[in-house]
């Protein structure tokens, strides 16, 4: 799909109208040369009715800055020991990009504010170290920020907290983000870094359950990049707390964020707390849906043409497979229970979401249903597809022997001359 896609747009939109978005920018994002298209995404989300909070990172100014002050930063991302130099240096510059994002947001006419909703305290001693001036969120002041997401106000919320005497630290804009997300009840938290997503040994991830992404840093942390562990921990942490999906993309990827946002393929990283992909019965509602799916294979004679009312007939045959509640590929299991046999038709899966094993699944799928039906053999009929269900699937090439009576009937009278492929289900 494109991002621009306005039907592909519209089928989200009831879905996210009034919800909370979190989007955190790494501070390199924001001086990037994409900047300005990011803004033109944020403002599509805004005219959807979609509540943003921006937060935003400054490691990368503050090396600059100290770099030009001669002063060695005590650490860069809030997570070390700030002293009153690395605090003098972030205040500068989250300042001054708190001011750029301002500017950019008003250039879109987007209404926005800097804020002191976070409220921190010292992390304290750890370790035998004191992190002097790095501050932990305590709490967020989720009253203010409602209030100015109800007006159509962008939060802009830098990488700084305060505590109840007026005094700054300095605090880790991943951890912000997660305890914004948290405490707002957020439908979904968005780390717009320099890289293209979560990666694994150099390989992209592209959707994860938590509990795997959990696994993966608990055993095997050194796999991903050091920069990007610290938005895999808080994205874990966020789906524990209740946030249903969190992404990791690439913020100078042109339009990522709506691409991410608005298709289920995104571009990036997608960790998910609840079930994301599911393969469900079709109802009648879904008839269209199924039409419009298989369409292009039916036109490439891939897949016999189904009317409305021959897919109705049989409705209780269909399945969809969806990813995110949008349907992207489809099967049939059609029964002939006295010859204990099943079909296994319209296999389709959408050209999108080709290679990622999605036919594979409802094969399985199918082969699990026909045992728990207690059926001896499957059928399917293929005239392009059918090396695959040899070489990949167990079939092997039959006849029209093979088939129950009545599919013998509409088979000869097809003329299509497909090739039969039967398969025993003797096995486990």
């Amino acid at each position: 799909m494109k991002p621009t896609d306005l039907r592909g747009i519209l089928r989200y939109i009831p879905r996210f109208r009034e919800k909370v978005f979190v989007v955190a920018l790494d501070g390199a994002i924001v001086t990037d040369d994409n900047f300005a298209t990011l803004l033109l995404d944020l403002a599509v989300l805004r005219s959807l009715n979609i509540r943003i909070i921006l937060v935003h990172g400054a490691a990368a100014q503050i090396a600059t800055l100290g770099t030009e002050r001669g002063v060695r930063p005590s650490n860069l991302d809030g997570t070390g020991v700030t002293d009153p130099e690395t605090l003098q240096l972030a205040l500068t510059a989250a300042n001054r990009l708190t001011h750029e994002i301002l500017e950019g947001l008003a250039a879109n006419d987007l209404r926005a504010v800097s804020t002191n909703a976070i409220i921190a305290h010292p992390l304290g001693i750890l370790g035998g170290v004191d992190h002097q001036l790095t501050g932990k969120v305590e709490r967020v002041d989720v009253e203010f920020l409602q209030n100015l997401l109800q007006q159509g106000v962008i939060p802009v919320v830098p990488p700084l907290g305060f505590d109840g005497d007026g005094k700054t630290y300095r605090v880790n804009s991943d951890a912000i983000a997660f305890s914004l997300a948290d405490q707002l009840k957020a439908t979904k938290l968005i780390y717009l870094t320099g890289s293209d997503g979560l990666l694994r040994q150099g390989k992209l991830l592209r959707q994860l359950r938590v509990t795997e992404l959990q696994q993966v840093i608990g055993q095997h942390p050194g796999d991903l990049p050091p920069e990007l562990l610290s938005k895999a921990r808080f994205a874990v942490a966020a789906c524990e707390a209740g946030v249903p999906r969190v992404h990791i993309i690439n913020g100078r990827e042109d339009e990522g964020l709506l691409a991410e946002v608005f298709s289920n393929e995104g571009i990036g990283t997608l960790i998910y707390a609840n079930e994301y992909q599911q393969i469900r019965k079709a109802l009648k509602k879904d008839i269209r849906s199924l039409i419009q799916l298989t369409k292009e294979s039916v036109a490439a004679q891939e897949l016999v043409k189904r009317t409305r009312t021959e897919i109705e007939r049989r409705i209780g045959d269909y399945y969809l497979f969806e990813i995110d509640r949008n349907p992207v590929a489809c099967v049939a299991l059609h029964l002939y229970p006295e010859q204990r046999t099943g079909e296994l038709a319209f296999l389709y899966v959408s050209r999108a979401h080709e290679n990622q094993g999605i036919g594979r699944k409802l094969v399985q799928f199918v082969e699990e249903k026909a045992r728990e039906l207690e059926l001896a053999k499957l059928v399917t009929l293929s005239t392009q597809a059918f090396t695959w269900f040899q070489s990949k699937a167990g079939y092997r090439e039959g006849s029209a022997e093979d088939l129950p009576p009545t599919r013998r009937e509409r088979y000869d009278a097809s003329g299509r001359n497909s090739k039969v492929l039967v398969k025993e289900l003797t096995g486990p």
